[in-house]
């Protein structure tokens, strides 16, 4: 291929290393998060019913407000039990820090693969690593507000599915009827979905330093400094 040079030992370069490590970290961002399936389970007594178990099942991208509990018997208890839903809808958060990480995903593959092919490309032209540059700052920039914005839903999330839903529930209310919460399925992967963001932006912010060093910006400020140990002459008295 016509200008392709491989030199696999950019990758111990700080540019590419972190490169290939924002590459690995949005893979865990989006699999920790968009892989997630839970339910909650409530204990239901009522008529001609003692401790059944009724469930809600949700997962990416999270909108509560379509899950329904399942119901305690075919007669409704009676017909006292009405269709029960979870609240929130969370899908917009859920959804942005997802689509964030799979396009930072690709755009790692595609910014490795310059730098390992194309290096000499990449730096002969001005415009590759400005553009480099402002990516990776814009992309620092949503991943700290996607991880916030995540991490505030993700709050919510764990409201919305324990114990605190019970009070929401009017058919919780009805006479003779009885909920007890059970059970929530563990949401540690989401809160390391959280964890993986916070490093995605770290790594995103401390890149921008490296990628900043290839770019006329960072060139023109070194020739315009001074060099060190050259004074102008002066004359004597």
């Amino acid at each position: 291929m016509a200008g392709l040079r491989v030199d696999f030992g950019l990758l111990l370069e700080p540019l590419g290393f972190i490169k290939v490590l924002e590459w690995i970290f949005s893979i865990f961002a989006f699999a920790t998060c968009g892989g997630f399936q839970g339910e909650t389970t409530l204990l239901v007594s009522c008529k001609g019913v003692i401790n059944k178990t009724v469930t809600a099942a949700f997962a990416y991208p999270f909108r509560l407000n379509n899950v329904v509990f399942s119901a305690p018997d075919p007669k409704r208890c009676g017909g006292t039990w009405t269709d029960v839903y979870l609240v929130g809808n969370f899908s917009s958060s859920a959804q942005f820090f997802v689509t964030l990480a799979v396009l930072a995903f690709l755009y790692c593959i595609a910014a490795l693969v310059v730098y390992i092919g194309y290096k000499h490309v990449y730096l002969q032209n001005s415009k590759f690593p400005l553009t480099d540059l402002a990516i990776t700052v814009i992309t620092a920039f949503l991943w700290l507000v996607s991880t916030f914005a995540w991490a505030k839903a993700l709050a919510d999330i764990k409201m919305s599915t324990g114990a605190s839903l019970i009070p929401r529930i009017e058919s919780c209310k009805a006479p003779g009827t009885t909920c007890r919460f059970a059970s929530v399925t563990s949401m540690g992967t989401l809160n390391v979905s959280v964890v993986f963001g916070l490093l995605n932006m770290v790594l995103w912010g401390g890149n921008i330093w490296f990628v900043y060093k290839d770019t006329n910006l960072h060139n023109q400020s070194n020739r315009i400094s001074p060099s060190p140990g050259i004074y102008p002459a002066q004359r004597g008295a």
